[in-house]
């Protein structure tokens, strides 16, 4: 069977005859008892993703969730289909043998922001370098919450934990820059107290081909409650929170009152109920255009003095197609094996060399 064949085996939707979805959300809960604190926000993402999984179109047998170390880790467990709970940071590089010896599989990463932007930032940056076609799911509540609230990779400055008394003096990571800049084909974020929107932006990972990373804000309520209630507010959202859309303006607000222009390249909020900009001016967003992703994935840090804060974007900021790394190798092992044979293992661990001792 070649790649092509394998990817489109994979890809295409198993129905029943009458055209409804071959499972359901509960076909996907597992009989563990999940054991995260009460309230923590990987709840919600857990039911997310069982809901979406029926939706995707692939057999049970076909999907896995690998998992580092960390709260989050816990997920492969409490998920009905094959799984493994594997080290520290290193999801990633399991992941992509898995991918690789198996390209009919639908892969899914499961880390933190401690277990993905510390000890395993290498692995994260080497599989977006690659466009591995698996997905991450980057649960973000800037803090350590397993080891009891140390602070993390993408804790504020200034944050408060048990590690840091008296402040951090760390400059955190801001989890779509570092994937703009390790060049991924797929970067977006969503929240866990938005399920719908955390739906839709599983189902495009999902559709994407390659390695897609999707950063979920999540609440953790015993060492950082609140961290993102600025966006997760029904009150505050809709003046910190903007939501993207391939082809619309950039819109936000009550009443999408206000808007973002971009000057050259700076952008800036403007007001439409004044009649001085219409959305004709507004900035229209472009999955496909890398430098106004950028832009937007810098919608993060503090404004410098007299600039205004911008808004927290949310939604799919970037996404272009690329080979993809296991593809790649499949083709040049099938290339190979067409100039040369088969092959014999013990020819190969011999190696082409050899030496006569006297």
């Amino acid at each position: 069977m070649t790649i092509e064949t394998k990817i489109s085996e994979h890809l295409k939707q198993k129905e029943n005859g009458n055209g409804e979805e071959k499972y359901s959300s509960k076909d996907f809960s597992s009989d563990q008892d999940v054991r995260w604190c009460p309230g923590c926000g990987d709840y919600t993402i857990l039911k997310q993703v069982q809901k979406t999984m029926p939706k995707i179109g692939v057999d049970k047998e076909d999907i896995v969730f690998i998992s580092g170390i960390g709260c989050a880790a816990r997920f492969p467990y409490y998920m009905d289909t094959f799984g493994m709970h594997s080290i520290h940071g290193r999801a990633p590089a399991i992941s992509t043998g898995l991918k690789v010896s198996r390209p009919d599989l639908s892969v899914w990463i499961i880390t933190g922001d401690g277990d993905s932007l510390s000890i395993g930032a290498n692995h994260f940056v080497q599989l977006l370098r690659r466009n591995v076609d698996v997905n991450l799911l980057l649960f973000n509540n800037q803090i350590y919450g397993l080891t009891k609230g140390q602070y993390s990779p993408t804790s504020p400055e200034g944050s408060t934990t048990k590690s840091t008394p008296f402040g951090s003096i760390d400059h955190p990571f801001n989890p779509l820059s570092l994937s703009m800049g390790a060049d991924g084909t797929f970067v977006a974020r969503t929240m866990d107290r938005d399920p719908r929107h955390m739906q839709q932006m599983l189902q495009r990972s999902h559709q994407h081909k390659g390695t897609s990373m999707l950063e979920i804000y999540q609440n953790c309520i015993v060492f950082n409650d609140g961290a993102f209630e600025l966006f997760t507010d029904r009150k505050t959202r809709p003046r910190e929170a903007i939501y993207l859309e391939d082809g619309q303006p950039l819109l936000f607000g009550k009443d999408n009152e206000k808007g973002i222009r971009l000057d050259g390249l700076k952008p800036e909020v403007v007001s439409l109920e004044d009649g001085g900009y219409s959305k004709e001016d507004l900035w229209t967003h472009d999955e496909g255009d890398k430098t106004k992703a950028y832009l937007l994935s810098q919608f993060f840090d503090a404004p410098a003095p007299g600039e205004t804060q911008m808004p927290r974007p949310f939604g799919v900021l970037y996404a272009v197609e690329r080979p993809c790394y296991d593809e790649e190798v499949s083709n040049q092992i099938d290339a190979a094996v067409e100039q040369k044979g088969q092959g014999e293992l013990d020819d190969l661990l011999q190696g082409p060399e050899t030496w006569e001792i006297k």
